[in-house]
């Protein structure tokens, strides 16, 4: 996978991440307390700064209480 289409995808997920905690009008607080991750680590991943694993996508999306999936919709 080439570094542009690497970038693209964690751009996808982290709007998708911050547009659907803020559509449920909840802060990064509370979805860490949701998800089992710290705060900081929910920050880092909206912001695109962080190397997010397949596990804390899942606790994330489950946090969310969203699909895995929608996290990567464009």
């Amino acid at each position: 996978m080439k570094q542009d289409e690497k970038l693209e995808i964690i751009t996808i997920l982290s709007r998708n991440m911050k547009e659907h905690r803020q559509q449920q009008h909840i802060t990064q607080e509370e979805l860490s307390f949701r998800s089992g991750l710290h705060r900081n680590y929910i920050s880092d991943t909206e912001r695109g700064t962080r190397n997010i694993s397949l596990q804390a996508i899942e606790k994330i999306a489950h946090g969310l209480n969203i699909e895995i999936e929608d996290l990567f919709k464009k």
